[in-house]
């Protein structure tokens, strides 16, 4: 057996310790690199076409007058722009609450060879005017006109 200087034996221990910090790092990039989302707006997504095995989120507006149910009554169509570029979405499942033309989407899914947009998930934005169904009637009443007025005094 050889018998190392305490100098060598810590020189040994940083390379392994060194070696194994890099094979963690290679092991996790390995393991997560199906997982991760890129994010498109569809012109993005129009001009660099993602792999169909790929999963990706297309980001903007949904078309007005674009919303449609499809015969099965599960699958919608619609089509997401950002005023550049357009990209039809098939989806299959409930829509979110918030969903509606004119309002902000973010589709999880893949880019097909056909350019349609199939999203496995929705997830609608809205903006920072959104009021609560519970508190819409409330804010359809005004205040008395005693509350009204502005004290001059």
């Amino acid at each position: 057996m050889i018998r190392l200087k305490p100098k060598d034996q810590r020189l040994v221990l940083a390379v392994v310790a060194l070696a194994a910090l890099i094979g963690a790092g290679l092991l996790a990039a390995w393991a997560l690199r199906n997982t991760a989302s890129l994010f498109y707006v569809p012109s993005e997504i129009v001009s660099e076409r993602p792999g169909p095995d790929r999963s990706v989120r297309l980001g903007g507006m949904v078309e007005d007058g674009s919303l449609r149910t499809l015969e099965d009554g599960i699958t919608v169509a619609f089509v997401v722009a950002d005023g550049k570029a357009r990209v039809p979405v098939l989806f299959k499942g409930l829509l979110p609450d918030l969903f509606v033309e004119g309002s902000g989407v973010v589709a999880e899914g893949r880019y097909g060879k056909d350019g349609t947009f199939k999203a496995e998930e929705l997830l609608a934005k809205h903006d920072e005017n959104y009021v609560p169904r519970e508190l819409q009637d409330m804010q359809q009443h005004k205040a008395p006109p005693s509350l009204q007025e502005t004290s001059t005094q």
